[in-house]
Formats: C-alpha cells, structure tokens, sequence
C-alpha cells in the first residue's frame, strides 16, 4: 500500500535490527505505551529480532484494558434498564464485569448497540426521543475530543435524553506513576503516536526533565517502532535523555489545538481509577459541572461502586512491565479472549490477546517437560 510499504520495508527493518544491536552494550528496558504497538512488536516478532540487550515490556496503553471493572458493572446496570438505548464501542461489550458483559445484557433483550462514533449515539438520542440514550465514553486522550464534541452538540440541540458514561484517562500521569513505583524496571518509553497526534508530546517534556528517562512518541508499523527504539538506545548509550518524535508524518510538538479545546471545554482533570493499577491522582477526565445534566452517573445514580478484581489474573502486573503474560499460571488454560478472567485478554489491543495470537504456542513449549 502506497506510504504504508515503506514502513514495513524488510531491508530497512533489518538494518534498524543491525544498528540497535550494535549499538546496545548492555540490558534495556524500554516500554511501549501504547495496545496497538504491542500488537504490532508481537505479529512482526520485534521483540525477538532484536534480541535479548533489549527488553520490551508492555504499559498500561489498551483504554478497554484500564476501565475499571465498576465502571463495567455501572454500564451493565444502566443498559439493563427498559428504558435505556445504550451506546458503546464493540470492544467494550465482552470486558467482563462482576457479573456479566454488555453482550450478555443485549442477549437477554437489553437494547445495546455498537457505534464507530459518538456523534452515532447522538442521533439515536435525535431519533428516539423516548428513549434515553447513553455512550459508553472511554478512552486515552485520542477518543476524548469527539466524545467531548457529541455531549457539546447534544447540548447544542437542547437534547435532554443523552448522556455519557465517561471513564477517560490521561498518559503522562500513568507514566510517571510507573517511574515512581520502587520496582521500576522501565529505562525508556515508546510514546503512542495516536495520543500524541492530538495533545502534540510537549507534555512529556516534564516527564523527562524531572526523571531523566528518554520519551520518543512512536507510530505503528514496524520500521516505527525499531526507529523508535533504536532513537532510545542510542539516547541510553550516550546517557542522555530528551523527547524525540519518530512519528513526524502524523505528530507535531503542539498537537491538534482544536481537538485540545473542545476537550478543555467539556471535561476537566480529575482523579481516576485504573483497572489493575489503582487510583492515579490527576489521571482522568470527567464532564465539567455545567455538563452534569449529560452524566450517566448523575442521572442513574451509579457514582458509587466497587468491584474486585478477580485473585488469579496478574493484569496489575502485566500493566506496570513487572510481569509478561506468559508468566501468568492461567494464561492460555483458564484464561483465553473467549473466556477472559481480565481486560488484557479480552480486549483487542491487551498485552494478554496480543501474546495469546503470537505467543501462545511458544509458551506450552516451555511449559512441556
């Protein structure tokens, strides 16, 4: 495919694979963000080609992977309701909550239905007059403009039966929570590309002062993601550290400054759970006061609950790079995406899915005496 083909060029991958191990003197361990870039190391064997002086650990990047499983329950007990259209990303609707998914609550006659866009709910909402129609409004910073527009325009049209369920988190606060943790492992990021599209990567420039890390924003094909990783090598070897943008052909410093507004304009920072993390201060967004008349939780009545996660799955530790997911006991056995016992496996983009298409095998190798 024009422009795609080069960044998935075999000569120029192998010459990137050549340059970070001859560069590389000893160990590194370097974190990607982002679901998408953990699949794509994964398919293409990035991880193995580029051999063991660099280690990859996968972050806390996948949205579906970091809702809490409350939030879950919140939106199986909003869609259950007779009165309710509920809208939702289709990847939302098999992540399992205390006691079922969203595909259950459509199976037992809930009206539940898949959009690719906000503004999709918004026009159910100007249809079903009715009815109440709620989003299920998830996401990194990528996703938060047009959800953001879609309560902006509903308010816009004097519609009173939308809402949303928000449950928005922000990247430069996860990461810096991780850098933090005592049992930090990670010595370099892979900034993801799509998030840096919209908010620019001036943020991670703090990030970086204060901790002395090296941030380079990535993109998503695999010549992206070895530059990216030989751009952190060759920072770490020289013992230096900046923000570096590999994905110049869709990030610019400042990002998208409309989308930032509509985002300032809807939602404010708040503090935010993070499933198998915990609550990370400033990590979130949640809809502004004057927006209260579009929150599901107001309106429903479902701001407070709690849910545990289930004992046996290592997700907390999959997410903060501490373990893989081969390293979990039911990987692959008990857990598997059609029976997920957390969000890693379940979603599209979780480590776990990602290491259970391309991995799976592999680790029953290990595992046979």
């Amino acid at each position: 495919m024009r422009y795609i083909d080069e960044y998935r060029d075999p000569k120029i991958a192998q010459a990137l694979v050549d340059r970070i191990a001859q560069r590389a003197t000893r160990q590194w361990v370097i974190m990607e963000i982002c679901g998408g870039q953990t699949h794509t190391l994964m398919r293409y064997g990035i991880d193995e080609l580029i051999g063991k002086q660099v280690e990859l650990v996968h972050g806390p990047g996948c949205p579906v992977c970091v809702t809490p499983i409350e939030v879950v329950d919140k939106a199986v007990e909003i869609a259950s309701r007779p009165d309710v259209i509920f809208v939702s990303y289709g990847d939302m609707l098999r992540v399992p909550g205390t006691r079922c998914d969203l595909f259950r609550v459509k199976a037992e006659g809930g009206d539940v239905r898949i959009a690719y866009s906000p503004m999709e709910a918004v026009k159910i909402a100007r249809k079903n007059p009715d009815k109440k129609v709620v989003f299920f409004g998830i996401g990194f910073e990528t996703t938060a403009p047009a959800n953001a527009m879609a309560v902006w325009k509903a308010r816009e049209e004097g519609l009173t039966n939308f809402s949303e369920l928000v449950s928005h988190v922000l990247v430069p606060p996860a990461i810096r929570l991780l850098l933090n943790s005592p049992t930090n492992r990670v010595q370099g990021f892979i900034a993801p590309g799509h998030v840096c599209t919209v908010m620019g990567y001036w943020e991670y420039k703090a990030l970086v002062d204060e901790y002395a890390v090296p941030i380079v924003v990535g993109g998503f094909e695999p010549v992206d993601l070895l530059e990216a990783i030989a751009m952190l090598v060759d920072q770490l070897e020289a013992g230096h550290a900046e923000v570096q943008n590999q994905y110049v052909r869709s990030v610019t410093y400042i990002g998208n400054q409309p989308a930032q507004k509509i985002v300032e304009n809807v939602f404010e920072v708040a503090d935010r759970k993070w499933r198998g993390i915990g609550t990370i201060p400033q990590s979130g967004l949640r809809l502004r006061p004057e927006f209260a008349a579009y929150d599901a939780e107001k309106i429903f009545g479902v701001e407070s609950r709690h849910a545990d996660e289930p004992a046996e799955c290592i997700s907390s530790q999959v997410l903060q790079g501490l373990k893989k997911p081969v390293d979990c006991p039911a990987f692959a056995t008990r857990c598997s995406p059609e029976r997920p016992l957390g969000a890693p496996m379940v979603s599209a983009e979780g480590a776990c899915s990602a290491y259970y298409q391309y991995r799976r095998h592999a680790a029953e190798l290990v595992c046979v005496p």
